[in-house]
């Protein structure tokens, strides 16, 4: 006890600590929001990586998708490095950051408002962020409960006003810097805790081959009787498979939260070498997480799915371990959660701010006072959010994929295909971004509120989060072509910045002499 107690204590510590000496970064919007768009490769690298895992993907994700579809789950961490990281930062990196500076665009909303020149479709996303992000708030502080009450037998509610009160410290003192510079530290706990985890798990089943083998032998009748199915290549379900790879890789690309980690970075190089940190970053985090929970049947006897869930899967694999390790689990989960809770609540903050409220609401603010406001909403931000997973939790509603399912569907679903095909299509359409906005939101409320009614396949809020992406996809090319062309001196302008002509050094383009 005393081990976890000083590990935790000097974990607190460094995190407030670099809130405070962060402050001389966040005494303007641009600053506070956007580290004054001079973030490096590495910082903005791992802001992304532990923005993207929380304790959602270590306890409620790794945990439900393990058991469900055994071995096979580390293909949801692969997708995650793939398609999540790799694509995202080479497709979105580079023209999300030129276009957001020559727009001077701070959130996605404003994205939208200066892209489409739309003041209406700027207030919508506006609303949707900060409605949609309130689940995902809520899943974060559960998964890292259980872990404190295993590790401390902590109340519950304590658990979630401390975590919450410590990222609102450091987050309100530095804004966005304090939030990079902590993921950078919080990445590394996560890097080196996954492996020490995974490594420990294994060796406690005998090693990596005899926990293979131990899971080609589980046999679940309710879920198939080919016999190894639970460490075969593709799993029992495949095509359910599928959908969560979709769900929680390709969402990150319409999630305002992970995208506005681009429009802070420094420069050419950073994108370059944020890219492959970030991708290995994945790799390790993610694919250790679903690794570890693809061998979660294998402690079957200590575990009561009916009982206690799927979030309960986690927690006893790593109930066994020696103490030092049981706390580097705490601080490692503790890592991912406040570093995805410093993300979330800012994001909510700058949005609600800038584009609900300046202008709108509130006339005649400047900077400073611009400042103030959203450190005023991160407090009540956190607020709400803690008072919904106190609530959550004394309903008994413990499944953290279904909360996040939902989130990520309806914020990916509505803006991932109006921001994709806005910053590479000129004939994108203001009416096409309103259909995608209100398509993907109908659904996944819909989902919430009478999910039997649905399609068996997608009664699950992470296929019918899957289906909104993918229907986004196809809907705003189809209806830009059947509605009014938008207004050409506005998509010129907008995409006049891609023709602007910069030096670079010769060994990343050849001279024509």
């Amino acid at each position: 006890m005393v081990i976890k107690v000083v590990m935790l204590t000097m974990f607190f510590a460094v995190m407030i600590a670099i809130g405070f000496m962060c402050r001389k970064n966040s005494t303007d919007v641009n600053g506070f929001v956007l580290g004054g768009r001079s973030v490096g490769p590495w910082i903005s690298a791992f802001a992304y990586g532990t923005s993207y895992f929380s304790a959602v993907i270590f306890v409620g994700y790794a945990g439900q998708f393990g058991w469900k579809y055994g071995v096979a789950s580390t293909w949801i961490g692969i997708g995650n490095a793939l398609i999540g990281s790799l694509l995202a930062w080479v497709i979105l990196g580079r023209r999300t950051r030129i276009m957001t500076q020559h727009l001077d665009s701070r959130t996605m909303p404003q994205f939208f408002e200066a892209r489409f020149n739309s003041t209406a479709l700027k207030i919508a996303a506006s609303i949707i962020t900060f409605i949609f992000l309130i689940p995902y708030t809520a899943s974060l502080y559960n998964g890292l409960s259980r872990l404190f009450g295993m590790a401390f037998n902590i109340d519950y509610s304590v658990c979630v006003i401390v975590m919450a009160v410590l990222t609102g410290i450091y987050v309100i003192a530095g804004g966005y810097m304090a939030t990079a510079i902590n993921d950078f530290i919080q990445g590394i706990i996560m890097l080196f805790g996954i492996c020490a985890v995974v490594a420990a798990v294994l060796n406690s089943q005998g090693g990596f081959l005899a926990a293979l083998d131990g899971m080609g032998r589980v046999v679940d009748e309710t879920v198939s009787t080919t016999p190894g199915i639970f460490a075969s290549f593709f799993g029992p379900d495949p095509l359910s498979l599928l959908g969560v790879v979709l769900l929680t890789s390709l969402g990150t690309w319409g999630l305002p939260q992970m995208v506005q980690k681009f429009y802070a970075i420094k420069s050419e190089n950073s994108i370059s070498t944020g890219t492959i940190v970030s991708t290995f970053f994945a790799f390790v985090v993610a694919g250790g997480c679903y690794f570890l929970g693809g061998f979660g049947r294998l402690f079957s006897a200590n575990i009561d799915i009916a009982a206690n869930g799927f979030d309960s899967v986690i927690p006893a694999m790593l109930s066994g371990l020696p103490d030092l390790l049981i706390a580097v689990v705490v601080i490692l989960v503790l890592s991912a959660s406040m570093s995805t809770l410093s993300s979330l609540v800012l994001t909510s903050s700058s949005t609600l701010t800038l584009d609900l409220l300046k202008d709108h609401i509130i006339k005649d603010m400047d900077e400073k006072k611009q400042v103030l406001v959203m450190r005023m909403l991160i407090v009540v931000f956190v607020a709400i959010s803690v008072v919904i997973a106190i609530i959550q939790y004394k309903s008994n509603v413990t499944f953290i994929a279904q909360l996040m399912g939902v989130s990520w569907g309806a914020l990916a679903g509505a803006f991932l295909a109006p921001f994709l095909y806005g910053l590479y299509w000129k004939k994108t359409s203001p009416i096409a971004c309103w259909c995608s906005f209100i398509f993907s939101t109908a659904v996944m409320l819909a989902n919430m509120l009478v999910r039997s009614s649905f399609p068996a396949l997608l009664q699950s809020p992470i296929n019918a989060g899957a289906f909104c992406m993918v229907a986004g996809l196809i809907i705003v090319p189809v209806v830009s072509m059947i509605t009014p062309k938008p207004d050409a001196a506005v998509v010129d302008d907008a995409f006049a910045c891609y023709d602007e002509k910069v030096l670079v050094a010769q060994k990343n383009a050849l001279s024509d002499e």
